[in-house]
């Protein structure tokens, strides 16, 4: 079963230089692991949401915004696309993130056509 992983963190806690790099080589060793596990199809890091762009249409017109739509601390920071055995596993695989430590792991089925 696929299941998309959802990396969300508050944007506005700061990371040291040190943290930071000890956050990337975590998420190195787990991307390692999960590609060798061959539960891990795709994934990456996203650029924070201040260089997102919201697109609405309504009434036939287009409407931009610059960020996020939702006004919430945690925004998505990545994104994993995975291929578990079922739930139980995708959870097992989303608990090892290094990002489960200081954010939140939204784990969500894609639909089965």
């Amino acid at each position: 079963m696929k299941y998309l992983l959802l990396v969300c963190v508050d944007e506005s806690v700061p990371f040291t230089e040190d943290e930071e790099r000890a956050d990337v080589a975590a998420t190195g060793v787990w991307v390692q692991e999960m590609t060798e596990r061959k539960v891990r199809v795709l994934g990456d890091r996203l650029r924070p949401a201040s260089d997102s762009t919201t697109v609405r249409v309504r009434d036939g017109e287009v409407l931009l915004a610059d960020g996020p739509f939702a006004e919430t601390k945690e925004q998505i920071a990545g994104f994993d696309i995975l291929e578990c055995a079922d739930l139980d596993e995708a959870i097992e695989v989303a608990a090892k993130h290094p990002a489960a430590a200081f954010g939140t792991l939204e784990l969500r089925p894609f639909w089965q056509w």
